[in-house]
């Protein structure tokens, strides 16, 4: 079972987006959608392709609702709340981080999913150092 980042963490996510995996054909994942719990990075478009960020997806249902469930993979496109774990990071993405920014789940060189932010949460509340 997936435990929350929330609670892992101590505070809330810092921004939604919508997801869709890629095809294999159009350059995506060869073995089918992660599970709960891929520690992808996170890179926004139009930066180098070098430039890339530990911020993680946490998988959603339809109605918003994080998935518990580690042992099937999530749907191949929905909504994830993000996590930006690198908390002195977080300053750095406060202008960068906006409604409709277009960006990409990154895995190593692989992008293996487009997504768009859809909301921003707490991302300028949450904590900026680490614990």
């Amino acid at each position: 079972m997936h435990k929350p980042y929330e609670k892992g963490l101590n505070h809330k996510a810092d921004f939604r987006v919508k997801y869709k995996f890629r095809s294999p054909e159009n350059g995506g994942r060869k073995t089918g959608p992660p599970y709960q719990g891929i520690r992808c990075d996170f890179s926004f478009v139009g930066e180098p392709e070098n430039k890339m960020y530990m911020i993680w997806p946490e998988f959603e249902d339809n109605e918003g609702n994080v998935l518990t469930y580690n042992d099937q993979s999530v749907p191949n496109e929905g909504t994830a709340r993000m996590w930006i774990i690198n908390n002195e990071m977080r300053p750095l993405h406060y202008d960068k981080i906006k409604i409709g920014v277009k960006g990409n789940f990154r895995e190593g060189n692989l992008y293996s999913a487009d997504c768009e932010v859809i909301e921003i949460l707490d991302l300028k509340i949450n904590p900026t150092q680490n614990k």
